[in-house]
């Protein structure tokens, strides 16, 4: 059974803590960039989510988002992913997911190259 709470790290070296989950599979925690980000201005930012109830399906559906903290504060970014635990037959739990990046645009214009 795919349990999110506590500490998982990417294949790039950020990390995610999650909270204990609430009774609505509701989840908190933090995102931390890790170097291969390359970007210094990252700090670690907030994240709020949910999942499938376990009780449900032993490898859950997962979605949360992450409002990103940077050190200039006029530029707006928040990342949302959604993906799936998975547990292997030794009982490894490893976390699959895609992502979207938003930053802010200036104008309708500019909306094309605000998501990655």
């Amino acid at each position: 059974q795919c349990l999110l709470s506590g500490s998982w790290r990417s294949d790039t070296s950020c990390r995610m803590v999650v909270t204990a989950l609430d009774k609505d599979n509701r989840f908190s925690g933090f995102y931390l960039p890790g170097p291969a980000a390359g970007n210094s201005e990252l700090l670690t930012s907030p994240l709020e989510g949910s999942q499938q109830d376990t009780g449900l399906v032993p490898q859950p559906i997962f979605s949360f988002t992450v409002k990103w903290r940077l050190r200039d504060l006029e530029t707006a970014r928040t990342t949302v992913f959604l993906g799936q635990c998975f547990v292997d037959s030794n009982g490894e739990e490893t976390l699959h997911a895609l992502w979207l990046l938003r930053e802010a645009a200036d104008s309708p214009a500019e909306d094309w190259k605000a998501t990655r």
